[in-house]
């Protein structure tokens, strides 16, 4: 079985970076499984996604360079994944990225060999969890959970898992998935 690109993606507030997290620590090194961090235009805080901080230059420098795998604008940032995930899966490691889900859509073809993961939760929880993650005011998070509502994926091989309860469930699904398309070693 060759190396896989995990494609995780879902609204803010779905708890993608949780889920991720749970997976990683329960899988550890023992797995030829490897968890892209992303390069964003925002400054590090107190998210639990370990991620690379750019300003707008060093993204476009980036950028222009050739150095992301893919990139897109979401809510006056920038994100991209870097070129080194192709390295990762030539040494047959598979690839576990937190994605969005319009860069899937409109990069489906380009992306028909990954493996798509919706994480979802109810319009409760993702409104709690935006709430708590105190980063944006009341009309920011009306933006995005409208955004959550009216955006959904349809790709025959998506798996969805919902992240609604305890982080524990959705966690165990997803390392589930990660175990089932694991290249053989």
């Amino acid at each position: 079985m060759a190396a896989k690109l995990i494609y995780v993606m879902g609204p803010s507030g779905a708890g993608k970076d949780s889920v991720i997290q749970y997976a990683r620590g329960k899988l550890g090194a023992a797995y030829p499984v490897l968890f892209a961090h992303r390069y964003i235009t925002r400054p590090l805080g107190e998210d639990i996604e370990n991620y690379v901080a750019l300003t707008r230059d060093e993204f476009a420098q980036r950028r222009n360079g050739g150095l992301f795998a893919f990139d897109w604008e979401a809510y006056g940032l920038g994100y991209g994944i870097g070129v080194e995930i192709r390295a990762w899966q030539n040494a047959g490691f598979n690839v576990v990225v937190d994605g969005s889900r319009d860069h899937f859509m409109r990069h489906a073809s380009a992306l028909r060999d990954a493996v798509p993961i919706l994480i979802t939760a109810s319009p409760e929880a993702l409104r709690t969890r935006l709430i708590g993650r105190r980063r944006e005011d009341s009309a920011a998070i009306k933006r995005r959970l409208e955004r959550a509502a009216a955006i959904s994926v349809s790709d025959a091989s998506l798996t969805v898992i919902d992240n609604s309860g305890p982080l524990q469930q959705a966690g165990n699904q997803l390392t589930t998935l990660l175990l089932k398309h694991a290249p053989r070693r």
